[in-house]
């Protein structure tokens, strides 16, 4: 039997037998909030227990802070580690405040160094250090390893626990070392990583010529060449290597050619999503660091300041307006027309900027394509420009029955959706050669542009035509 659908308007009774794994995470989300709302502190403990620690980060996170506080209370303890290191830095601050280094260092007992080291950077030093005292050695010595790395580093992203072999044993030996260590592979793994005896990376062997070819023969002579990454590589052009070669993992060596850990694909997964998330943030005007029930001053204090650049592009438009005083008093079909003009540049710029900033996360825009780029988005603006600016022009003369008013408006919207597709990939790309992050500021700066030049060839046109 199936739990009830929850509702709004009748109580939440919680069934035993609900099986969480049937349903949607909207649905899971809303069965949460009504145990929540019901205080059922068991029945959140044995939902909660039926989820990964993926869904549990993600109920985590689709709730404000104080009804997290309660439903991490009752995160079953075996789970806790596993979503901590799951959670975004500013969901898991508020849920450690109060976990002492004790706890913590039963939490991170069976996690690899990657999630470990997530979690430790959330504590003060001298919890870090209480907790690093308790850890095995080798797992010590790779979470030192993660933190000598900046935070854009491939170094600080890759896994330092990798499965590797010398060139100089037999293909028997590896399997015997795989079978006498089965927990060493998983159901993804294919490939094993080779190196020599001064921990050279010299490539990979596959699983597949492990156990085909005659098993006396050394694991040197079935090595295949690796696509390596530099553990000092921005990892966003780690990202754009993964992209292009279409690989799984990649294996990561120090400026010395030595192996020193491993990148994996999921890993660039989390890159790919949060550098989406940043962009659409960036776009918008909200700052990198908000979160969607982030406190009310904090997300009214992240907004504001892209509120008060764009208020301020906004009087500069408005000061263009004041200079054409004189004939908006006399042509009030002016006044009526004008933010047609502004709202169809504004409209193509953002087209034209969405694709190119998308373009550029890729890694397809550079060298002599730009000017290609450039002459299209120059054509395309001036063709979409004469088409709407005749549809406009006809519109306007029914509406009004003046030639010279409908000639104005058609004028201005194909002068203004022209030279918005041209700034649409002028001003990121402008941006980037600044060291500007495009995304960052090109849509503030594409409306001013949008606006004042809409502006000025409306009413500069209107001027000597009208009056």
């Amino acid at each position: 039997m199936s739990a009830p659908m929850p509702s709004s308007n009748r109580p939440f009774k919680p069934q035993a037998d609900y099986n969480a794994l049937e349903y949607s995470a909207e649905y899971k989300l809303l069965y949460l909030q009504e145990l929540v709302a019901d205080e059922a502190y068991v029945a959140i403990t044995e939902f909660l227990a039926k989820q990964s620690e993926y869904e549990i980060a993600n109920l985590l996170e689709s709730f404000p802070t104080q009804d997290r506080l309660l439903i991490w209370a009752q995160v079953p303890e075996q789970l806790k580690g596993e979503v901590l290191a799951e959670l975004e830095f500013d969901t898991r601050q508020p849920l450690m405040e109060n976990i002492s280094s004790k706890e913590i260092s039963l939490f991170t007992q069976d996690l690899d160094a990657q999630d470990i080291s997530e979690i430790l950077d959330t504590v003060t030093e001298t919890v870090r250090t209480s907790v690093m005292a308790t850890l095995d050695e080798d797992i010590r010595i790779q979470v030192n390893k993660l933190d000598t790395y900046a935070d854009w580093e491939v170094g600080s992203y890759m896994d330092p626990d990798i499965i590797q072999v010398h060139d100089d044993i037999s293909l028997a030996q590896v399997q015997e070392w795989l079978r006498a260590n089965d927990d060493l592979l998983d159901d993804q793994s294919q490939e094993l990583l080779v190196v020599d005896q001064s921990q050279q990376l010299l490539g990979l062997l596959s699983l597949v010529d492990l156990i085909k070819h005659e098993q006396s023969a050394l694991v040197s002579g079935f090595i295949d060449n690796a696509i390596t990454i530099n553990d000092r590589l921005d990892i966003q052009d780690a990202a754009a290597i993964f992209r292009s070669e279409d690989i799984r993992f990649a294996p990561v060596i120090n400026s010395h050619g030595e192996l020193v850990g491993q990148l994996n694909g999921e890993d660039i997964m989390e890159i790919i999503q949060d550098d989406v998330d940043s962009t659409m943030k960036n776009l918008a005007g909200v700052s990198q660091d908000e979160e969607l029930f982030a406190p009310i001053l904090t997300s009214a204090k992240s907004r504001s300041i892209w509120l008060g650049i764009n208020l301020c592009t906004a009087l500069l438009a408005a000061a263009v307006i004041g200079q054409f005083e004189a004939v908006l008093a006399k042509v009030v079909a002016l006044a009526i027309l004008m933010p047609v003009v502004a709202s169809m540049g504004g409209i193509a710029g953002s087209q034209t900027l969405t694709v190119v900033i998308r373009g550029m996360a890729m890694g397809q825009i550079g060298g002599s394509n730009r000017w290609w780029l450039f002459n299209k988005e120059l054509w395309v603006g001036a063709i979409n420009g004469i088409i709407w600016a005749v549809i406009m022009a006809i519109i306007a003369q029914m509406w009004f029955h003046d030639v010279k008013i409908s000639a104005v408006i058609g004028c201005a919207i194909a002068i203004n959706m022209t030279a918005a597709n041209v700034s649409g990939i002028t001003i990121p790309l402008m941006l980037k050669n600044m060291n500007i992050d495009p995304a960052l500021s090109a849509s503030v700066i594409l409306t001013t542009v949008t606006d004042i030049v809409g502006f000025m060839s409306f009413l500069g046109l209107a001027s000597v035509l009208l009056l």
